[in-house]
């Protein structure tokens, strides 16, 4: 039996647009839909012709028309809007989009820190960013390492983040996660020689000018160590929950806890709520665990900074050539060792709702 075109545009407006993070219908982004037995054509209207996550909707309207019984050939057109109805929209967006520093937001905001580098920070921060999605919770993740940034080649991302109309900066997408970065903006070899109050600016901007909807999650992989951005982030993200990443080496824990005891300190006051211990071990093909970076390194730290240790990560070659390839290891091979261990950590933030949210931000002076 042929599909009809009313079962084809339910199907179609239904789908949820991956950067506004609102279905095609409720945006007024549908267009005409045409039905030749099997074969379905469907126009959507974009916000810009740089739309920065094309192929993911178009990948979630196949999905969603395909499913319509009856249905073999989903062919896809795209439309942009005038300048008019596109006007409306940002219009409209703009002043219904968030404030992070505002204490009454539905949106978890997780800081992903460690005390030095090498312990695999920012692949944490994105595997865990996955495994959240893949909760269907809606994520996004900040880049706030700007000297070391590698989360857009972690996600595979190239392209950058667009402006629209000069009041609203849509963030690239990937796998379901949208993202911003000073890679963006920054050549691969070129050094990011800023300041505190730039960098301070920076990251500003970003949470405040880039358009997130309403995420469930904004996971903000944090610079290394201890300085301005720690504290520049603590006035923006009044409601802030902080995660420590490990390896298991004692000598590495005694570095990390320098960052968990800078976010408990007085001058930040931002709760600590877990910590998180990379390359824990390695399974060999024997099936016997080898703990190459020795053990128990997570479980002093957490501890000391009496905190729950809520996760080991252990140690696959896939993990680090996925990083680098831009094929996280959450989406590449799900049934990993590491990726298991991503998801339940996720759902152990997931299910651990804070009690307690700190009223007013931080004030810098």
């Amino acid at each position: 039996m042929s599909p009809t075109d009313d079962q084809v545009r339910l199907a179609l407006s239904g789908v949820r647009e991956p950067v506004l993070h609102r279905t095609l219908g409720e945006l007024g982004l549908t267009g005409a839909v045409r039905v030749d037995g099997s074969r379905v054509e469907v126009t959507v209207a974009l916000l810009t012709d740089e739309h920065p996550a094309v192929p993911e909707l178009d990948a979630r309207i196949v999905a969603a028309v395909g499913a319509v019984e009856g249905v073999n050939d989903v062919t896809i057109h795209h439309a942009v809007l005038d300048d008019e109805r596109r006007g409306v929209l940002v219009n409209e967006l703009h002043q219904q989009r968030i404030t992070f520093t505002d204490p009454g937001m539905k949106t978890r905001v997780l800081l992903i820190s460690s005390g030095k580098g090498g312990v695999g920070k920012s692949s944490v921060t994105v595997n865990l960013a996955l495994a959240l999605a893949q909760l269907g919770r809606q994520v996004a993740v900040v880049d706030a390492d700007v000297w070391g940034f590698s989360i857009p080649a972690m996600l595979g991302l190239d392209q950058p983040p667009v402006l629209v109309d000069n009041q609203m900066i849509l963030p690239p997408s990937a796998y379901g996660v949208t993202v911003a970065s000073i890679g963006f903006f920054v050549a691969e070899d070129q050094p990011v020689v800023w300041r505190g109050p730039m960098l301070h600016k920076a990251l500003e901007q970003f949470l405040s000018d880039f358009y997130w909807g309403e995420p469930d999650y904004l996971v903000v992989d944090m610079p290394p160590g201890t300085g301005d951005i720690a504290i520049s982030l603590a006035g923006f993200l009044p409601t802030a929950e902080a995660y420590v990443v490990t390896t298991p080496q004692p000598a590495a824990q005694r570095v990390a806890q320098r960052a968990g005891l800078m976010f408990q300190s007085s001058h930040v006051k931002i709760p600590v709520r877990g910590v998180i211990e990379n390359m824990s071990w390695f399974t060999g093909d024997d099936g016997k665990r080898y703990e190459l970076f020795g053990a128990g390194g997570g479980e002093q730290l957490a501890e000391r900074l009496d905190v729950p240790l809520i996760g080991q990560v252990p140690l696959l070659p896939e993990l680090r050539a996925g990083g680098d390839e831009g094929n996280p290891i959450m989406v590449t091979n799900p049934d990993s060792e590491p990726a298991r261990a991503f998801v339940s950590i996720a759902q152990w933030i997931d299910e651990h709702k804070p009690t307690r949210r700190r009223s007013a931000a931080l004030k810098i002076g």
